[in-house]
């Protein structure tokens, strides 16, 4: 917007930033764009303080009480960990999905660990059943635990566990085997979300560590986690 006055109403209705001149109209726009550019900025520490307060919160969760974080995860299904649920669900859909078994070992932990079966056509909604077999094949008796994940991980909060050994310290003498039930389903509800609609397959994978403490349990057998 040009201004046509004269150098002397300019001067007395008018600003210069720099070398452009502001009046009338030019005044007004001037503070509506420095407020909407400080409100914008406003809003982004916003939302940059907020997570970071979240990261924070998980972070000590993870630290301070490990139980609280992974119930946090499996009510949610954070960070790619299936739900926990309490019963199985009335209705089985016609979708099958491909889920895929995954087994890992830690270097530190000598345990043989491996699925029953490599991969299982599930229908949504419908309860199966799977078994991991492990064998100690070390030299010491040792005490072990598990931590599992689902991928892809925007499909966690749909799988779900009615039973399963992760979380779980499981104590074997040289040469012990056990077999390792696992019974799970997928949410009828996940035919519902689009965002869905591309996945095919599920990968299930579990990895066992040494437990920390070696000491908590003199005799074969396994002792809740939680």
């Amino acid at each position: 917007m040009q201004c046509d006055e004269s150098k002397r109403q300019k001067k007395k209705f008018g600003f210069i930033v720099g070398s452009r001149l502001f009046c009338g109209a030019d005044v007004l726009d001037y503070h509506s764009e420095n407020w909407r550019i400080t409100m914008h900025r406003n809003k982004n520490q916003k939302t940059v303080l907020y997570l970071l307060t979240i990261l924070a919160v998980m972070t000590g969760l993870t630290f301070a009480s490990p139980p609280l974080y992974r119930l946090f995860c499996q009510v949610t299904g954070f960070d790619g960990t299936a739900r926990k649920a309490a019963k199985a669900p009335t209705e089985i859909g016609t979708r099958v999905i491909t889920v895929r078994f995954n087994t890992d070992v830690d270097p530190n932990l000598s345990w043989s660990f491996a699925p029953s079966m490599r991969t299982m056509d599930v229908k949504l909604g419908e309860v199966a059943n799977i078994s991991f077999h492990v064998k100690n094949t070390g030299l010491e008796p040792v005490v072990g635990t598990s931590t599992y994940n689902v991928t892809p991980e925007k499909t966690a909060a749909y799988f779900n566990k009615l039973q399963c050994f992760c979380f779980t310290r499981h104590f074997l003498k040289p040469g012990e085997e056990a077999d390792f039930p696992v019974q799970f389903f997928i949410d009828p509800a996940m035919a519902q979300d689009k965002q869905l609609d591309d996945v095919t397959s599920i990968t299930l994978s579990y990895t066992f560590f040494k437990a920390p403490d070696q000491n908590l349990i003199s005799s074969s057998g396994s002792t809740n986690y939680q």
